[in-house]
């Protein structure tokens, strides 16, 4: 259930964020391309001949107000249009070139005290060697011009441009922040009401097998106890399943209130310190003479001092388990290898075992429920397939990840905690 509420958060979570950044993202490149674009067309505008941008001329032609209005040039203060020019938002600056040095700077709106548009001037000039259009980066550069060479330079100061895309970018980025945190809210809202009839059925559900177990269990103990009683060779066979077929039942309802009371999962409060070396060694040494009736040795390469704060019942449940099952999918004459290791921040616990290996796609199927791999051979082993069902759920439990592979008839079940 944990499982199937994490998928639906982080889905609907995903869906709204990601709508979220591409529309904030939309609202940041619409604004810097239309600051782009006035940039850019202000320059060129600025810098037609007729307007600002005034042609080539000879060493000793008349400048400034002298220059004749036939050689192409028009002086701000006599265009027509210069009032339009000088209420613009942008400061834009034309800078009159006579032989490579600077003839004139006209202000095109209001100056900035700071920007030292002679010096920027002089610099483009000295660098350059033909005509040149650079606008840069708008979030970062301070100024962008239109070099025609010998003739005229525009130069726009990209100072509050650049502010004011700075500034559009942080509230972008702040209302992200509070339209995030109001996501995360909505989506977990909006998850509980979705998986709440889930919740519920899954709820009785578990209440069912645990109340059915429970109710089973004093019918099966009296007929295990009357069959113990009943003697007589005519009837032996009879008695004989009885008690075979109860002992099955007896074990499947077992396993079933184990399952129950696990996926309650108890309070870590209740979680101690424990020495997780001892135990995987205990369990070990438990086992060593049901792998000798297998024909299968146990052997162990443990850390020493290896402490989880945990249940300890239960860690003795889920080694026991991981090793019980690796002797019985075991090869006559081969070896269980039980780890116990600490790597970086988790402990890790290795059972490996020779034997056939785990169908492909099967690595994940065999932690569910009633799943059996191979159904004749667990049948007839007493097993329903709850065993490994019961260790991830006792792994889940202590915040962990459990996990089988096969590699060339080598199988290995890997607990990370």
């Amino acid at each position: 259930m944990k499982e199937l509420s994490r998928k639906i958060f982080f889905t609907i979570c995903g869906i709204l964020t990601l709508f979220l950044i591409v529309s904030m993202v939309i609202v940041n490149v619409e604004n810097y391309r239309r600051e782009y674009e006035n940039v850019s067309r202000n320059l060129n505008k600025m810098g037609q001949p007729g307007r600002f941008g005034p042609r080539s001329f000879s060493e000793g032609d008349p400048v400034g107000k002298d220059r004749p209005k036939e050689d192409g040039f028009i002086n701000p203060d006599e265009a027509p249009d210069a009032e339009n020019i000088m209420f613009m938002d942008y400061e834009v600056y034309t800078v009159d070139i006579v032989d490579n040095k600077i003839s004139r700077i006209i202000s095109h709106g209001n100056e900035s005290d700071n920007f030292d548009v002679q010096g920027i001037a002089s610099n483009v000039i000295n660098k350059y060697v033909s005509d040149k259009i650079k606008i840069g980066n708008l979030y970062t550069a301070n100024y962008s011009f239109n070099y025609k060479m010998n003739r005229s330079l525009i130069i726009v100061n990209n100072t509050s441009i650049k502010k004011k895309l700075r500034d559009i970018l942080i509230e972008t980025l702040i209302l992200f922040i509070l339209f995030e945190a109001a996501i995360i809210i909505f989506s977990k809202v909006i998850t509980g009401w979705i998986i709440k009839p889930a919740k519920e059925a899954f709820r009785k559900q578990k209440e069912f097998i645990a109340d059915a177990s429970h109710e089973l269990k004093t019918p099966i103990a009296v007929i295990m106890a009357s069959s113990d009683e009943l003697s007589g060779e005519k009837n032996q066979k009879y008695i004989d399943n009885i008690r075979y077929e109860s002992e099955r039942m007896n074990k499947l309802l077992t396993a079933l209130l184990d399952l129950s009371k696990l996926e309650n999962e108890s309070s870590k409060e209740e979680y101690k310190e424990e020495n997780i070396s001892k135990i995987v060694e205990k369990m070990a040494l438990v086992f060593e003479g049901v792998a000798f009736e297998q024909g299968v040795s146990v052997n162990t390469e443990i850390e020493s001092g290896l402490k989880l704060r945990c249940n300890k019942e239960d860690i003795e449940r889920l080694v026991s388990i991981l090793i019980d099952n690796a002797i019985k999918h075991s090869y006559k004459d081969s070896e269980v290898r039980v780890e116990a290791f600490a790597e970086k921040n988790s402990i890790v616990i290795q059972v490996v075992n020779h034997g056939d290996p785990i169908e492909e796609g099967d690595e994940e199927k065999i932690f569910e429920r009633f799943y059996r791999a191979d159904k004749s051979r667990n049948r007839n082993e007493n097993r329903y397939g709850l065993g490994l069902a019961i260790a991830k759920r006792i792994v889940l439990n202590h915040g962990g990840t459990i996990k089988a592979s096969s590699k060339k008839n080598v199988t290995t079940f890997e607990v990370r905690i």
